[in-house]
């Protein structure tokens, strides 16, 4: 129109010869544009559905206005033209308007066609009718959800039909059979609208199923027919049977034989029509007379019952239609509670195919009382019936209203996720997009937190509004998750999520995602993580800046911090050399904080120190630590009333004495402080610092007045009733004992015989004797210790044996001594060894795998071998099978081992008979040794072989 606008205004300005040619071909034009502007104004007006359907029509009538203006166009005398270039115009112009095509477009034309088909049909089901429905919505921008909108379109669509009534009545027409198949659309009818239509059409039939017409049948298979056709004889068969009768090679009649002249079938719709009538009413008197007996008390009659309604609501569209309006799903719902699995079963069954393609069905089941509950019980039953529920629960989900709900049902969450895990490959999948759908409801999201499942909340967390994250970080922070599950968390990018709000400006973001992350990292593998991906630096910024604004906060904090130093603590610590404080000054800061914090704050960067001091830069901490003047800080803490502060504290204390750094603890512990721990281990009900508190005492420097202070204190006693306690198989109890037992070492030395006195007076000695058998190895080693100490002063402290007077001897045994002190001994007198038995255990031990108690016990043995005690001790020794244990340890790994065992050996075979019997056993290890030992070794060993008269006493090895 704009092209030929501009070619007339240039035609007003030319000079044109032929007048009258112009002025017809310009009449012509402006009738036809007067048309085109008509039909332009026409549309302008029209409903946007009217003009979809009615496209085919415009265009045809767009495509005569263009030709009738091309004609006219021709008529113009361009010869007479004196502008050439005008001429030129107008003939590309009639070209192109020649050429030019009107058609509809692809989407236009399916819609057009599913159209047609419809109303050809005559039996477009809703679904059919939903498609058109939402295909004209689309090309037309119709909002499928909002019924306000819908119904106004709808009804200028139905006036512009009633409208053109008054025009093109065959139009009209067409445009009723519009409408009559979109009022089969959810989005076009009222459901009440629907109902009274049914309603009135099942009242106007009888109660039985009537018989069908012999027309019906198909004289091939005599049965009814689906799809009727007929052929050139006139006759009607179905189509499968009488396309079959063809392909068979026949070519005649099968009713009346004649020979057909083609084999062209023709659909005998009006046949069809009556069929399909016929069947409807009978299926719709089946519907109505199948809803009794469901209410029967007989179990078989209701499933048989149920059966033939899944196989009607299966079949057809409509039929599920008619059951809604039965009523149906009220009792469906009902049957759920029956005690039979099987009719609850199709039941699932039944409303699942009800709920499947209505947005209304499903709002009818769930608002039908105890619907969504009776569902839900159903999902923790047998896997058949639990997956049809599943599916119902699926369907319902996609109704906005209903999907709210469903998440509020008790155990509905925790069982959907369980059968995430389901054998059953569908069922697993309908599982998670059921928790796809509930998961838009962030309380949904917190309820399958609580079931284990995480993949919304992480989601949410990651992504969503800062309110929906605080909630989440909430959750997290509130949740018990094993610890498979927060591993998964962190593997799963919550670190991450939780590091972004621990860094926000929000201090209420900033709280919630402490109490979360103090949840997780009580897992060590978590804890690790955490320190590599840099969340101490926010947790100390937390810990520093914020001790006015939120106490608690700091609290959450330590305990953060305590749980990632105790995650140092660990094997994948060590091996990838993760600490948590890199430098002395975070050190010194983070140690500071235990003066200036309350009580829970103090108790955690205490727990913090200890785990942080066990791990493999743990001698660099207890070093730094210290340096510090910790010591003097824990000295006090041991003191206050606060038992969790105390405990800790002693606990700390206990691994800065680990070390034998003997000079940081002599100024600071002090006669009071003594009593202190030895209250401690007297009092306390925890067992952990008791441990500690013992051990401290055992690691205390060995200083003569520390020494009497801790006996001033009655440490003694306190050691004695540790040792002598039943409970000895309990995991603290055997580290108390190991504790107590070193700390006796220090009250055993023989230059302290008082000590040793009130030791053995004690009773203590007998009860080292036993823990040689039954103690842990530390045990048994520092048991030795102390037995060896006691066996250095057995010689001076055995008293003669008295000489028996001549006159006597007749009528008395002579008193015999010691077989190695050669006086009378006693364990509470001389601490003997042999008299406390403890020569066969110390023996044993040199046979166990631990290379300290085997030293500590060596040890104790050799005292029996000094000096002139020699040949008795070996004696012993060789009576309790002592030496081959000995020499077997010329072949230890242990360097230390090998040498004890070459001087006790050396010492042995100076002694003829012992030479004599063990020669053979010891000649190849010590050989060994010659040739691969070290050169102390070589020397001392060959001058062994020299003994046994293996080497020459000039040989070359001395």
């Amino acid at each position: 129109m704009e092209k030929i606008s501009l070619i007339l205004k240039e035609l007003s300005k030319s000079n044109v010869d032929d007048l009258e040619s112009l002025r017809n071909a310009l009449d012509v034009m402006n009738l036809e544009i007067k048309v085109v502007k008509q039909l332009a104004l026409e549309c302008g007006t029209r409903n946007k559905v009217y003009l979809l359907i009615s496209c085919r029509k415009i265009l045809k009538q767009l495509e005569n206005c263009t030709k009738e203006i091309c004609r006219a166009l021709r008529l113009i005398p361009l010869d007479s033209l004196d502008d050439l270039r005008i001429g030129n115009k107008i003939s590309k112009l009639c070209k192109d308007m020649q050429e030019a095509e009107y058609s509809p477009s692809i989407v236009e034309d399916k819609i057009l066609e599913m159209i047609e088909s419809g109303i050809e049909e005559k039996n477009a089901d809703r679904c059919s009718a939903n498609d058109l429905f939402g295909s004209i919505a689309e090309a037309v921008r119709l909002p499928d959800d909002e019924k306000l909108a819908i119904d106004k379109e709808f009804e200028e669509f139905k006036t512009e039909i009633q409208e053109s009534k008054l025009g093109n009545m065959a139009e009209a027409r067409r445009m009723e059979q519009i409408v009559v198949l979109l009022e089969k659309a959810d989005a076009m009818t009222s459901y009440e609208g629907k109902e009274k239509r049914y309603l009135d059409e099942r009242n106007s039939l009888g109660t039985q199923p009537l018989e069908p017409l012999q027309s019906f049948y198909c004289p091939i298979t005599m049965d009814v027919m689906v799809d009727p056709v007929e052929i050139s004889s006139g006759r009607t068969f179905e189509r499968s049977a009488i396309e079959r009768w063809f392909a068979d090679g026949n070519k005649h009649c099968p009713s009346t034989s004649i020979q057909l002249d083609t084999l062209v079938l023709q659909p005998n719709k009006t046949l069809r029509q009556s069929i399909e009538e016929w069947r409807d009413r009978n299926k719709m008197i089946t519907i109505v007379s199948i809803k009794p007996k469901l209410q029967s008390n007989e179990e078989q009659e209701v499933l048989q019952s149920l059966c033939e309604l899944q196989d009607l609501c299966t079949e057809r569209e409509l039929h599920r239609e008619w059951m809604t309006f039965e009523g149906y799903i009220p009792i469906l719902v009902g049957l759920l509670s029956a005690k039979n699995r099987e009719i609850r079963t199709h039941a699932l069954a039944i409303l699942c195919i009800l709920a499947k393609d209505s947005h209304d069905n499903k709002e009818r089941i769930a608002k039908v009382d105890l619907a969504l509950e009776s569902i839900v019980r159903s999902l923790a039953r047998q896997i058949k019936e639990s997956k049809f529920a599943l599916q119902l629960l699926l369907q319902l989900s996609r109704s906005s209203s209903v999907r709210d709900v469903i998440g509020t049902i008790q155990g509905c969450i925790f069982l959907v996720v369980t059968m995430l895990n389901s054998d059953d490959a569908q069922a697993s999948e309908d599982a998670r997009e059921l928790l796809d759908n509930l998961s838009l409801l962030e309380q949904n999201v917190i309820e399958m937190a609580k079931a284990n499942f995480f993949k919304p909340l992480l989601q949410l967390l990651s992504s969503g509004p800062d309110d929906v994250r605080l909630l989440i970080a909430k959750t997290l922070s509130e949740i018990e998750l094993t610890d498979h599950h927060k591993l998964s968390l962190f593997e799963d990018g919550a670190l991450g999520s939780l590091l972004q709000l621990l860094s926000h400006d929000n201090l209420e973001m900033k709280t919630v995602a402490v109490g979360a992350l103090q949840n997780l990292s009580n897992l060590p593998q978590n804890g690790l993580q955490m320190i590599k991906e840099g969340a101490l630096g926010p947790l100390l910024e937390i810990l520093y800046r914020h001790s006015l604004l939120s106490p608690s906060l700091r609290e959450q904090v330590a305990v953060v911090i305590m749980h990632l130093a105790k995650a140092t603590n660990t094997e994948k610590a060590d091996h990838e050399q993760i600490s948590l404080l890199e430098s002395d000054e975070d050190i010194f800061k983070l140690f500071s904080l235990i003066s200036l914090t309350g009580p829970d704050i103090q108790r955690n960067i205490l727990q913090a120190f200890c785990a942080m001091c066990r791990s493999s830069s743990g001698p660099d901490i207890r070093a730094k630590l210290r340096q510090l003047s910790a010591v003097q800080v824990l000295v006090h803490l041991c003191e206050v009333n606060n038992q969790m502060v105390r405990a800790s504290a002693v606990k700390l204390f206990y691994c800065l004495t680990e070390d034998d750094d003997d000079i940081s603890f002599q100024e600071h512990v002090g006669q009071r402080c003594i009593e202190t721990l030895v209250g401690i281990i007297k009092t306390s009900s925890d067992e952990e610092e008791i441990v500690a508190a013992m051990g401290i005492v055992s690691n205390l420097p060995k200083d003569i007045q520390i020494t009497q202070w801790l006996l001033n204190s009655g440490a003694l006693d306190i050691i004695f009733a540790s040792l002598t306690d039943g409970n000895r198989n309990a995991l603290h109890k055997k580290q108390e004992i190991e504790n107590a037992v070193k700390a006796l070492c220090r009250f055993t030395v023989s230059t302290n015989r008082e000590s040793q006195k009130k030791v053995a007076d004690a009773g203590i000695i007998p009860v080292l004797v036993q823990l040689l058998v039954s103690g842990t190895s530390l045990t048994k080693q520092n048991a030795a210790v102390s037995l060896k100490q006691f066996s250095e002063s057995s010689t001076a402290l055995s008293q003669p044996v008295k000489k028996t007077r001549p006159f006597i001897c007749c009528f008395a045994a002579a008193e015999t001594g010691c077989p190695v002190h050669q006086g009378i001994c006693s364990v509470e007198s001389s601490f003997c060894l042999l008299e406390a038995n403890a020569v066969e255990y110390l023996v044993r031990i040199l046979g166990e795998g631990d290379f300290g108690a085997c030293e500590a016990s060596l040890d104790a043995l050799f005292t029996l071998i000094d000096d002139e005690r020699l040949q008795n001790g070996c004696k012993v020794l060789a009576k309790v099978n002592a030496i081959p244990p000995i020499i077997k340890l010329l072949s230890s790994s242990s360097i230390k081992l090998q040498e004890k065992a070459l001087w006790a050996l050396e010492r042995i075979f100076r002694l003829p008979e012992m030479k004599q019997t063990y020669a053979t056993l010891a000649q190849m290890p010590l050989v060994d040794i010659t040739q691969r030992g070290s050169g102390g070794m070589k020397s001392l060993a060959a001058k062994v072989l020299a003994q046994l008269n293996v080497l020459g006493e000039q040989s070359s090895y001395f």
